[in-house]
């Protein structure tokens, strides 16, 4: 176990350089519909912590990862709308649940663009995403809102365990012949619960230009500059 902070590229940094082979790279960290603020690079929290840092710290460990990569999105990915002009908030007025569903959008597009690169280059190396349907976890308990305590009670009546929440994400690292690009979540209503299956995420998340202009935005953003190969 080692201390990583995604809204802290020096920290990213840090902690990959001390790291050897591995053969998977699960990229969970999360932040949700938090007030505005800024990571120490000066991102928005949420594009910062969700994709900017896993973006950072998968090209930092690329080269090091055996077998695949896979990145936690949501199914807020469907609120989301990616502003390659204003990624980070600084032009719109702040919009918190937009800016949760930009950043996880942006997941998507991050894991099926490195999917497109590796296929590209012939490698056997994969990329995925999962997501954990509506599972009762601390996520939901940061509002600092009334929505706090209004998600807790929801939480408590209608939303499946951590344990079960978690199923999708080990899914994806762990089955073997699972295709690159692939997308896990519940197979149960809405994909809110229920057992991993293979889903679908929406049409925005399959756009290759938006995909295109955000990995170079990213790069940009963060200083980490990769090709899948």
């Amino acid at each position: 176990m080692r201390r990583l902070d995604l809204a802290d590229l020096a920290s990213v940094r840090e902690f990959a350089a001390g790291l050897g082979e591995i053969a998977v790279l699960v990229n969970n960290a999360g932040v949700m519909a938090t007030p505005l603020r800024r990571t120490k690079d000066g991102f928005e929290l949420q594009i910062g912590t969700n994709h900017l840092g896993h973006f950072a710290l998968t090209g930092l460990l690329l080269d090091r990862i055996s077998d695949r990569v896979v990145t936690v999105s949501s199914g807020g990915h469907r609120l989301g709308r990616i502003d390659l002009d204003d990624l980070n908030w600084e032009q719109r007025r702040y919009q918190r649940w937009l800016a949760y569903g930009q950043a996880k959008l942006a997941n998507l597009l991050f894991t099926y663009e490195l999917q497109r690169g590796l296929a590209a280059a012939g490698s056997t190396r994969k990329a995925l995403a999962a997501h954990p349907g509506y599972a009762a976890t601390n996520l939901q308990s940061h509002t600092e809102s009334i929505q706090d305590r209004l998600m807790s009670t929801t939480n408590r009546l209608l939303a499946q365990s951590a344990q079960m929440g978690a199923l999708p994400t080990l899914y994806a690292a762990t089955v073997a012949d699972l295709p690159g690009g692939s997308y896990i979540g519940p197979d149960g209503p809405f994909e809110q619960r229920g057992y991993p299956k293979l889903v679908h995420s929406n049409k925005r998340s399959h756009d290759q230009a938006t995909a295109a202009g955000l990995w170079t935005l990213s790069q940009t953003l963060t200083g980490v500059t990769f090709t899948p190969c």
